[in-house]
């Protein structure tokens, strides 16, 4: 199937599913405002707060709510460019497998894709609200599908049945979004260390180590895992990934980092990963920073500060990619005017600097959670720097 006919198909299936594509936060919201009531959005207000806050019940609850059949597809609607997204990369990497497992496939909007274009294909869905199966063997029936079962299994809990080709598990394993991930070794590196304990405690607040262990378990031998997971930022791709590899499963293509638009914001996310037990080619893990957009610094291209009085704030260079790293090493004659680092309990470090460079100033901020800043002005603007210093160190 071509890229363009399976985007179609994509398509016809979301509109089957009572999905619609926005471009605009203004024309979402007001049909979000039409087709629910203030009772309907309260409710939904008050479940994502006790969701945020609460225990796997309280999440639970969430998706059941999120089912109803009105609320359904206003909801997932926002979602719409990730089905896409997902669904024409997750289609063709079932190929010939006889036996697929979707952990956490909620209500079955991509499961029932797949199940629809791959007919010798046996699917098992499962997800732990009761509201999202039920949604989703009705959906099943309706559609006259022989090939899929779906099960309202809780993987935390209780172990997962059978030998599956493929498992597929896309905003599935990782629950707990909020979690800073795995801080480096200090501020001067984006390395981690290898320690058991600390890779065990982010595999337990994440929720991970149970539900890796269950679903490796059932992946037959040569088969393949296919993970999408909000793992972009270094300091949880990078315990996520070692996850991954103390379970045996290993690369067989290249990570692939994806940006998709929830109506008008824009998500930058996975990567999506293809694992497999055994593989005889392995690929290697990568566990430095992507690629970003931060500039690297060249003296010669630098502008002359603005002279309208609005834009006096306005650096002659900024960066606040990783890569600012790499620009502050390249500076020529620094010299380093005043430095703090601050030490956290937990390891944590916070490191600010400011100095004089290639005849300007800098300020330098770091810190072990991958964030990195450079900034350079004049002589004459070096107060504006100053200032920032300060608010640093006192935030």
């Amino acid at each position: 199937m071509s890229i363009d006919s399976l985007q179609d198909s994509l398509h016809a299936h979301l509109t089957h599913w009572g999905l619609r594509s926005f471009s605009s936060d203004a024309d979402y919201f007001a049909w979000q405002r039409a087709t629910l009531s203030a009772a309907d959005l309260n409710r939904l207000t008050a479940q994502v707060e006790r969701k945020r806050s609460g225990d796997r019940q309280d999440e639970i609850a969430f998706y059941d709510l999120t089912a109803e059949a009105h609320i359904l597809p206003v909801l997932y609607s926002q979602r719409y460019e990730y089905f896409m997204e997902i669904g024409c990369r997750v289609l063709p990497r079932i190929g010939s497998a006889a036996t697929v497992l979707d952990y956490g496939c909620g209500v079955g909007i991509l499961t029932t894709l797949y199940a629809r274009y791959c007919p010798e294909t046996q699917f098992v869905g499962i997800d732990r609200s009761p509201g999202s199966i039920a949604v989703a063997q009705s959906k099943v029936n309706e559609l006259g599908l022989t090939n899929i079962r779906f099960e309202c299994r809780d993987v935390d809990v209780e172990a997962v049945r059978g030998s599956y080709d493929r498992i597929i598990a896309t905003h599935a394993l990782v629950q707990a979004e909020q979690d800073p991930g795995m801080p480096s070794r200090d501020w001067k590196t984006f390395e981690r260390v290898h320690d058991e304990r600390q890779q065990d405690a982010f595999e337990q607040r994440i929720g991970i180590d149970v539900r890796l262990d269950r679903l490796s378990a059932v992946l037959s031998p040569g088969g393949c895992m296919v993970i999408f997971e909000k793992t972009r930022q270094l300091a949880r791709l990078v315990p996520f990934q070692r996850a991954l590899a103390r379970r045996g499963l290993q690369l067989v293509e290249p990570p692939e980092p994806i940006r998709y638009r929830l109506v008008e914001e824009v998500a930058d996310d996975g990567p999506f990963y293809v694992v497999q037990k055994g593989s005889a080619r392995p690929l290697a893990w990568n566990e430095a920073p992507e690629p970003d957009e931060g500039l690297p610094f060249n003296r010669g291209m630098l502008q002359s500060a603005p002279q309208d009085p609005q834009d006096q704030d306005l650096p002659l260079y900024e960066n606040h990619w990783p890569s600012a790293q790499r620009a502050l090493e390249s500076l020529a004659d620094r010299l380093v005017q005043q430095e703090e680092t601050r030490q956290e309990p937990d390891g944590r470090q916070l490191h600010v600097e400011r100095g004089s460079a290639e005849g300007l100033v800098y300020l330098y901020c770091a810190n072990t959670f991958d964030q990195r800043q450079l900034i350079l002005v004049e002589e004459r603007r070096k107060g504006m720097l100053d200032s920032y210093y300060r608010e640093i160190l006192a935030s």
